[in-house]
Parts: structure tokens; sequence; C-alpha cells
């Protein structure tokens, strides 16, 4: 990695940054530099920021966005770090890294939580649960609030709840050109009704606030394991679950490999197997009655649903997806599991290139369907099911890197006709997907948004809406 400035920044500029925030500032060959410059996702761990500023508030955000533009710097906002297509980081730009901003405040009278834009999923439950209050929040704990929401926010309670981004009530934002704008359903309902879906190519959050539910923990949830045989029954399980599920449980179908976990027996480590996974909102007595269909299916290697902390069930998925992973995702949505494309799912997670390549099958509907299609901008609701290929690796090999890529775009290539043609933002690891992603009216109404709050495309780094 190079240790020496981008040309046009001289030590004295840099400086006037470093007494204009007050978070930290690093630039190459500063202590700490190193550190601050790591994402999430390993595959674009290479990349060289000119400059990475830790802001501690909206000012400091304030500061590095005019800082950027005056010294015609490429922007990229990290959150958690999590993006999968690595806008989270870039070369020679600025990194506005909101970490620190982390704080959340829950009201429970209001059943409102107030979460700085820097905010892990993870901090979020760990204040809403003290109340028995929770909101749709990210898979892995780690994930950060702003990303999951911007894009959508699928997640396990959103069947009951709706998405992240339904949930989401009002924001501040820093616009392109410094401003600090306030939207809700009141004022600016436009840039809301943007920021529900539509990525983050309208400003930088600073501050989110969300609507929060009656979430007592423990909950019903987990996941059952099975032989890769019993695949193609288990997803048609699930297919038939599914239409008549109640609103109270989401449900989630993984192709995977068996990990190494002492739950698992032994026998099965680092074999194909079929997994379960749900959540339910409602009352326990009632959980085994909801999941009562996949234990007709014969004996799993391991039943592991039952009663168990929500933060548990958040963060259950952490450990194999450790920050500095190598990781690629592919995804579109879905109008049905007819029994051919369940077919070719089941082939595709037989002739994986390695042990973390991953078909999930998320179960929609619920709340999330109830919303009106042009009531948010998230791509496209109606659809029962979103199909995402997940692939994971830990070394730094090219080959490597293609042969899972390869594999995932074939997985989703496998939909055939039961694709839709939309795409769940969040789980795209190629930029340059927005259009067809959020369809061409959709894609309309956000760029006319973004001519209006960020005309000359200074927030790029996104599954980029080009302004008019």
């Amino acid at each position: 990695m190079s240790q020496t400035l981008a040309p046009t920044l001289g030590e004295a500029t840099i400086q006037e940054l470093r007494e204009a925030v007050r978070g930290a500032v690093f630039a190459p060959g500063d202590e700490g530099y190193e550190d601050a410059s790591r994402v999430w996702n390993g595959e674009h761990d290479d990349r060289s920021p000119a400059i990475v500023v830790q802001c501690t508030g909206a000012a400091d955000v304030i500061a590095a966005v005019g800082f950027a533009r005056s010294n015609d710097l490429s922007i990229a906002v990290r959150g958690g770090g999590h993006s999968i297509a690595g806008f989270s980081s870039v070369d020679d730009g600025i990194v506005i890294d909101l970490g620190r901003m982390n704080a959340v405040r829950v009201d429970p009278a209001a059943r409102r939580a107030t979460v700085g834009g820097g905010a892990v999923w993870g901090d979020v439950d760990h204040e809403t649960q003290a109340y028995g209050l929770a909101t749709t929040g990210g898979l892995v704990s780690s994930t950060g609030v702003a990303g999951f929401t911007l894009g959508g926010g699928i997640g396990w309670t959103m069947r009951k709840f709706g998405l992240a981004c339904d949930n989401l009530v009002a924001a501040d934002v820093v616009t392109a050109d410094g401003r600090l704008v306030h939207t809700s359903e009141t004022e600016n309902p436009d840039l809301l009704w943007a920021l529900r879906g539509g990525g983050g190519n309208f400003g930088i959050v600073t501050q989110f606030e969300f609507t929060l539910h009656p979430l007592p923990s423990p909950v019903y949830a987990g996941l059952m394991f099975y032989p890769a045989e019993t695949a193609p029954e288990l997803l048609r399980a699930f297919r038939d679950w599914s239409e008549t599920a109640p609103d109270e449980i989401t449900g989630l179908v993984n192709l995977t490999t068996a990990p190494p976990l002492p739950v698992i027996p032994e026998q099965w480590h680092g074999k194909k197997v079929a997994v379960f996974v749900a959540v339910s909102t409602g009352p326990l007595e009632e959980g085994d009655t909801l999941v009562a269909p996949f234990r007709k299916l014969g004996e799993p290697i391991a039943d592991l649903l039952g009663p168990m902390p929500y933060t548990m069930m958040q963060s259950l998925l952490d450990p194999l997806w450790p920050k500095g992973i190598h990781a690629y995702f592919k995804a579109c949505n879905l109008n049905g599991l007819d029994d051919a494309t369940i077919e070719r799912f089941c082939t595709m997670h037989l002739e994986t290139p390695g042990p973390q390549c991953e078909i999930h099958i998320h179960q929609m509907g619920g709340a999330v369907g109830r919303v009106p299609a042009d009531g948010t901008a998230f791509s496209e609701r109606s659809m029962p099911y979103v199909m995402n290929a997940v692939t994971g690796w830990h070394e730094a090999d090219q080959d490597v890197a293609q042969s899972h890529a390869d594999w995932a775009r074939a997985a989703v290539a496998a939909a055939g006709d039961a694709a839709t043609g939309r795409a769940y933002v969040n789980f795209l690891s190629e930029a340059g997907a927005a259009r067809s992603a959020y369809g061409e009216e959709k894609y309309a109404r956000l760029a006319a948004l973004k001519t209006q709050y960020d005309p000359t495309n200074v927030f790029r780094l996104n599954q980029n809406i080009a302004p008019e």
C-alpha cells in the first residue's frame, strides 16, 4: 500500500482539516492509518484512501464533505463498513467514517430509537432489548445500520415489522452542498421516501429515527440441519409452508456446507447440508406448531429451533463472517419456487468451489408486501422470495475469487424464468446495478430527487443513481 500523500494534498492542507474536526484524521504514513483504512470485505481491503476522517458528529461530517469538494476528492461513506461492493473505501479519495457516531437512545413510551449513523445492529439490539423492544435489523450483528437501512433492510422480523426502511420515520442528512437537512413524513418527505431503499445517493445520514415494536426475549428461533439429499424436499416444504405461514414467523432456507460448530455432529462437519432457519415474533408456546411441517421431513442432523435470546439469534452467524473475510454476493428476486427451479438450485449447491458458498432463499411477504409499491424507494415488494448466492473465502487469491464469483453468477442464472428481473441492492457485489434493480419508473423518480439533492453526483460510491 502506498505511504505517500495524494499529489493534491499537502501537509498544511491536511492540517486545516485536522483543526476543523473533533474526530481523528489519518493520512498515509500516520500511525493508525492502516487500521483506519480496513473494511469488512477483504476483497476491497487493498484501497489506499488519501484521507480517513473518523467523525464524532454532524459538524465533522459537514467539514469533511466541504474538504472533499474543495480538494476534488471522491467520497466513500463508511457506516459499519460491510459494503459487499466495496463502497466503504476508495483509492486516493476521502473516507468519511461514521463509526464513532454509534450512540443509540431509546424512548420506550414513544417506541422510538434514535440511532447514530455509525451504529451497527449489535448496538441497536443491545439498547432496545433492554426495554423488550426491537426493529428489523441485520442478519449479522456487525452490519452497519446505515447501509442496511438505506438499501431496504431484509431481516429476521420483517414479515411482522416490515423492512428496516419501513421503520425509518425520520433522519438527519448532510447533503452534497454541506447543509444539515431533517426529513420526516412532514418535513422534506420526498427525501425520506428516497432514503427508504434508495441507498446512499442523497447524502450522509448522521442520525436515524426508527419505530420500535414489542419483542420480549427470548424468542422462538434457530436452525434445523438436514442432509443435502433432503434439500429438494425441504425447499418444496418451505414453498408450501410459506403460502400460509403467519406474519409472526420469517423463514429462510440455506443450501450450504456444515461448519465445524460443536452443535453439529462432528461427522457432518464439512459436508453438504440444507438448513431451515426461522425467527418468530409470536408467543413462545406457538413456536413448535409454526415449524411443525419441517419436523416431518425425517430425522434432522441437528434441531436447534427453540427459545433463545433475540440478541443471540441476531449474532448467531457472526463467527462465519468475520472482518477481513473475502466475500462476493449475487442476488435476484423470485416470483416463485417451481420444482424445476428447486432442482437447479440443488444442483448448484453440489457444485460449489468452496465450503462457504451458499444459496439463501429468503421468505418475503407479510408486512413487507403490504406497503404500497410506490410507498418507498425499495425496488420490489410483490415477490414471495429473494435468492442470494453468498460466497466467502479467506485467502487473497484471484483464481479463488474468480471461481467464487463465477459460481454465484451461475447460481443466480439458475433461477431462470423464476427471476423477476429485480434485485435487492444490498446483496449485489457489482456497481452499476441501480437501473435494473429499481426498474425504469422508480429509477426516474429517484433520479429526479438525485438532481435536487446531489446534482453533481458527489455521492456516487453506491449503487449509483445519476442525476438527470
